[in-house]
Order: C-alpha cells, then structure tokens, then sequence
C-alpha cells in the first residue's frame, strides 16, 4: 500500500489611524498587492473578489530563509459597518481554504461577509501556496505478506527520512512546515491586510492551528468558530476514544430498525472480520488506472480503511456493508473501495506540509505511552492517525511539550461538536478548548466531522455567535443519515 493512504486518514490601502483606534477591525479596500478576481464556485454561482498574496520567510529562525507566496482570496463584506477580516482555516492538515470556498461551503463564506470581509486561506504549502515538489521514495511496503509493526514503522521511517533529505537538496525547508510557522503566517496576514484583529473560522486540524495563533498572537485575535477541535497535544488521537466512538455509533444504530437487523453488535462485526483476517488474510485483486495489483487483505488493512471512514456517518455507513461483505466471504467491495485511493506495490509517496506538520506537532511521551499501551486491545489499534505515531520525531521534528500545552485565552469562542464524528471526538474536543474562558459549545447531535453545511441551523448559530448575541447551550439536532446497509 502506497503513500497515498495518507489521503484516506486523511485543500488596503492604508486605513486611517484614527478608525483603527475606534475598533477592533479595519476596513480593508483593495490593496496594491490584490488584483480583481472573479470567483466561480463549484456551483456555477460568480462573485466579485480579489487575489493576493502574503511574502513570508519559509523558516523564520533561519536569517539565510527563502521567502515563499502565502495566497489568498478575500471577498469583501456586504456591510458598511462590518468587523474584522474572517480568516477561513482549512483542515488536514493540506486542505486549501480557497477549494473549501468553491465547493459546498461557498454558501458559507458567503453568509460570514455580514461580519467583515471574508478570506479564503491556501496556507503555506497548500493549494495555490504550494511550490513544494512532491517525493516519491524509493521505499516499497510490501503487499504481498502481512509486515510486523515494527518492520513497518522503519520501512515508512525510512521512506519520510530519504524525502527530508529530497526536499532539502530541492531547496525546501522542511522545518519551516510547523503549525508554529503557519500561526506566524497568519499574523503577517493581520498586518498585511492593515487589520488590528482578525476572527478565524476553522475546522478540524484548522482548529489546531487556531489553537496555536492563541498562542502566538491571541490579542490580535477578534473571535473564532471552530469545528471538528483538535487539541495541540491531539495530533494522535487515543485508540479509547475511537471504540467509544462505535459505541456512540452503535446507538445511532439501534435507533434505526433496519440497521439495528443488521448490525446488532458493530463492535463483535469487526472483530470478528479481523479475526478472520489475521487466521487466514486473502489476496484481492484491486483495480487500478493500468488493470488491477494483487494485494493481501489483511487485518492492517481493514484496520487502515475504516479509520479513512469514519469521520462522517455517511462514511461509516459504507464501511460498515464492506465489514458484512468481508464476514460473508466477499472481498471484492473492499478491493474496489481500495482502487479508488492506492496502488498496491507503489513507492512511499508524500508531500511536505501535511507531512511536517503532523509531525513537527507531535506528541508527548506520556501520551504516546497511553496509546502504544491502548492500541494493543482496541479496535482500530492505532492507525486513525497513520502515519501517525510512526513517524513520531521524523525529519528532526518536534515542536515540543511547550507547544502541546493548552492555550489560555478569554477570545470569544464557538465550539461545534458533531456527535458522530470519528476523527476529532467529543471529549478530546472539550478538553483542548477547555483554557478558553470565554466559550460557547454546541453539539451538534447525529453529525459527523464535516458539519458546517448539514443544517441551516449552524450558519445560523454562527451568524447569531458573530452578532454578539447571548447563545443557549441548547443542542442542535440534524436528521441522521441511514445507517442500514443499502443491499
């Protein structure tokens, strides 16, 4: 299995002195570094906006650094009064903030130009901010046996160190890719777009990031909305926390008749077909561009394909029917949901932001102790975060202890819980925000990790959060997507 499973487990004019003194924000006209641009979303839907671009040191504690573009488009507020700029952070981490803006979250940006202008951010390497070549090693994990931990983990340590070494011959800095950088970039953006403060809209490892600007520049940070919350410690998430997940999975479950028929115990399903796997692991024929690759399914593998589902209940709905498929004798549905995202024999693959900053952020003995000791009972072991732990401390990375400690801030702060999310989890989401003093949290019953856009209802709260209005801790509740199987 490639490289490429990373994608599974993973896009003014100057201001007057005098009304920056009056508010916490400034109004932002088009700058001599923006140029016109005319955005086109997914939908076909056409707005007037500008391009620009912010010039940032690649690593700041380097004097002799490359200066690299940190892009960006800004669509101006439809209020005459607005507040400060809203800075759109994308998850990941890789996600470019300017694709967010053109698929199905363009009616959001949209609405958040009430509140000030709204910026779509490709942080650095991202999207149009990304000038990184990817490396393709030299490393192949075979496909072929089952790979013991251990070899695994040095076959993919080995492949990261050889793309460090690519990258630095190539010119690039892989110490520059940091979440700490990436915070400092959105300070240069504060000051570039002429703004005392700016508000952050983040989801997912967007929201580490925010954590991280709390940090770095909290009072120049206006308010933030965030979702999906990833703590700065939480980059590997606990093995405990994702079998509480499938107990909070299979409650939605038993709710629903049919899929409760189905799935009457999720938890005894899986391990079953991992169980299966591990005794006697078939060898599936996965289609690719150039025919199909053999490969052997193994419990790893299983393993690795529903931490890519889960994030989102429609997700865990589809890998559900491949776990049934699997305990019935059927491998071909795996093979075919698998041709869709590698190629079996191909090369350790990866790019350089997502992978420096999973890593650079790390994490703590302690914690990696707790995980390596849970991984061995739980379901998924540990691999929702692969290649993370395995690559904990690669490329000469670690932001360190101080970093993963949780910020203090009074900033007002939105918090939005799916319920059903399998990636970012309820608990460890209140446990990163919980040195915010100034903090109103949502759950957001029945939805998974991507929630802005499954219900009217959260623009709404947003919308009533950025107002400054009094917001009840009441629960927001979506319909639930079915869970039984579709065959």
């Amino acid at each position: 299995m490639n490289g490429t499973r990373q994608m599974m487990i993973r896009n003014f004019a100057a201001a007057s002195i005098s009304l920056l003194a009056l508010c916490a924000c400034t109004s932002i006209p088009a700058m001599p570094a923006e140029t016109p641009y005319e955005f086109e979303a997914q939908n076909g839907e056409k707005v007037s906006a500008f391009r620009g671009v912010v010039k940032v040191p690649e690593n700041r504690a380097d004097p002799a650094s490359r200066t690299i573009d940190v892009h960006y488009v800004r669509f101006p507020s439809t209020s005459a009064n607005h507040g400060s700029p809203i800075v759109y952070l994308a998850g990941g981490p890789g996600g470019s903030g300017v694709g967010a803006a053109r698929a199905e979250r363009f009616p959001l940006f949209m609405a958040m130009r009430e509140f000030g202008d709204v910026i779509a951010l490709d942080q650095r390497g991202t999207g149009w901010s990304d000038d990184t070549p990817e490396c393709v090693s030299k490393v192949i994990l075979p496909v072929d046996r089952v790979l013991g931990r251990n070899e695994e983990a040095s076959l993919l340590r080995g492949a990261a160190e050889e793309c460090g070494d690519f990258w630095r011959k190539e010119g690039f800095d892989p110490a520059g890719y940091t979440t700490v950088e990436n915070a400092r970039d959105l300070d240069a953006l504060r000051a570039h777009l002429g703004a005392r403060k700016i508000s952050l809209l983040a989801i997912s490892y967007g929201t580490h990031l925010a954590l991280a600007a709390v940090k770095e520049m909290g009072p120049r940070i206006d308010k933030m909305v965030l979702t999906g919350a990833e703590g700065l410690d939480q980059t590997v998430k606990l093995p405990s926390n994702t079998d509480a997940y499938f107990d909070r999975l299979q409650e939605a479950i038993d709710k629903e008749p049919k899929a409760k028929g189905a799935y009457p115990d999720v938890k005894a399903l899986m391990r079953r077909v991992h169980a299966k796997l591990e005794a006697a692991p078939p060898m599936m024929s996965v289609p690719t561009k150039d025919g199909a690759s053999d490969m052997l399914l193994t419990k790893e593998v299983m393993q690795l394909t529903a931490s890519a589902s889960i994030a989102d209940p429609q997700g865990a709905a589809q890998l559900l029917m491949l776990y049934l498929a699997v305990d019935a004798g059927m491998i071909e549905p795996v093979a075919a949901a698998l041709g869709r995202f590698i190629t079996p024999g191909e090369p350790e693959s990866f790019h350089l932001m997502p992978l420096a900053m999973d890593v650079a952020s790390g994490v703590g003995a302690e914690r990696l102790a707790r995980i390596e000791k849970e991984a061995e009972t739980a379901l998924l072991g540990d691999y929702l975060n692969y290649p993370m732990p395995q690559l904990a401390g690669a490329l000469d990375l670690d932001l360190g202890d101080d970093f993963r400690k949780k910020p203090v801030s009074s900033i007002p702060t939105l918090l939005l819980t799916g319920t059903l999310d399998g990636r970012t989890y309820p608990d460890e989401q209140r446990d990163a925000v919980s040195g915010l003093r100034n903090l109103t949290a949502i759950k957001v019953v029945n939805a998974g990790h991507n929630l802005f856009m499954v219900s009217p209802e959260i623009t709404a709260t947003i919308q009533r959060f950025m107002r400054g209005e009094k917001i009840d801790e009441k629960d927001i509740i979506v319909s639930a997507p079915s869970l039984a199987p579709s065959f």
